[in-house]
């Protein structure tokens, strides 16, 4: 969690990305407050998830739905070593954009 004067400003959720036979490969959930976007929220959010990760002995980091038109987001993740390894088109219906796809993005941690 992020926080500024007691606000948040951002949180995330870890864990396996799969039960049993699956559960060396985490994922995440995050959430950004509106009126921090831009401010490096994410960014921090996301280090401490790769190290939270690293720490619990995952084998890597699998995001499930990444929307593609989310450029700022798609953009961190390729930033921080994550790799599209498929995409879904028009799995997601943007209210800006209409159908758009869902990447799958994957960081490897070992």
């Amino acid at each position: 969690m992020v926080l500024e004067d007691g606000t948040v400003l951002g949180t995330a959720k870890m864990g396996p990305n799969r039960p049993g036979r699956g559960d060396h490969i985490g994922t995440a959930s995050f959430m950004v407050a509106p009126g921090a976007r831009g401010r490096g929220v994410g960014r921090r959010l996301a280090a401490y998830v790769i190290d939270w990760h690293r720490g619990q002995g995952y084998r890597a980091i699998q995001f499930n739905a990444v929307v593609e038109s989310n450029t700022a987001a798609v953009h961190l993740w390729k930033s921080l070593g994550f790799r599209i390894v498929g995409t879904v088109p028009g799995a997601y219906r943007s209210a800006a954009h209409g159908y758009v796809g869902l990447h799958m993005m994957v960081l490897d941690l070992t």
